[in-house]
């Protein structure tokens, strides 16, 4: 049984009510293709949790499940893979219908957002923090604080990561999956496939001036500030 309150300050009150459940949720659908290659270490599987509507990553002989990707993780195989099974179902090949071309005019892109005390919502998944654990019955209170870093820090903290990135230290992918303020960092920055007028302005402009490949340079929008890879 899961409830969401919202308090003062935009913050977040998540709590997760379960009897000997493995968090993140009780309530799961597991890989519709076992066989298909996921990139993760042996023992691990990605899993849908129906409560967040989101994937996670679970290993069977451990039991332990978790939203960020395992160490010893491929990559490009988990991005491909999650790209195939883990989009939204119209974006998904078999709905594009006969013509193939449900997606025309659109693009695909992923990002890495860096959020600030002045951003839309100053909260993100990665500002966490336990509150409360009750054994037997397990009451998990888990608070999402509002983000206090300051514009220009947070701007020092992005260049730092498109550093990394253009020197080739690490992906986009790669780097939001742990820095990312975005939810989207559990499938790697992947949007999916979005359309004109699907985004914020300045977000659609510098995504769709992007080639497939290419990664921008900070874009700046009420959500905060983006890395854009086509």
């Amino acid at each position: 049984m899961s409830h969401f309150l919202n308090l003062a300050s935009n913050s977040l009150v998540y709590i997760a009510l379960y009897h000997f459940q493995a968090f993140p949720s009780p309530q799961i659908s597991t890989n519709n293709n076992p066989k298909a290659d996921t990139g993760l270490p042996a023992g691990w599987e990605v899993r849908h949790s129906n409560s967040k509507n989101l994937p996670y990553y679970f290993n069977e002989a451990q039991k332990q499940s978790r939203w960020e990707p395992p160490a010893g993780t491929d990559p490009d195989k988990l991005k491909t893979y999650m790209a195939e099974h883990h989009s939204a179902p119209e974006i998904r090949p078999e709905a594009t219908g006969l013509n193939g071309n449900a997606n025309a005019g659109k693009i695909r892109a992923s990002h890495l957002l860096v959020k600030h005390k002045d951003s839309r919502r100053p909260s993100s998944w990665r500002e966490v923090s336990l509150l409360a654990a009750q054994i037997n019955y397990s009451l998990l209170i888990i608070y999402q604080a509002n983000i206090t870093r300051t514009k220009d820090e947070a701007m020092s903290l992005i260049l730092g990561h498109e550093q990394r990135i253009r020197s080739g230290q690490s992906s986009l992918g790669q780097l939001a999956v742990s820095e990312s303020d975005c939810s989207s960092a559990r499938k790697m920055g992947d949007l999916g496939f979005f359309g004109k007028g699907d985004m914020q302005k300045e977000f659609e402009e510098a995504a769709f001036q992007l080639k497939p490949g290419e990664v921008s340079h900070v874009v700046e929008t009420a959500s905060g500030l983006h890395l854009i890879e086509r």
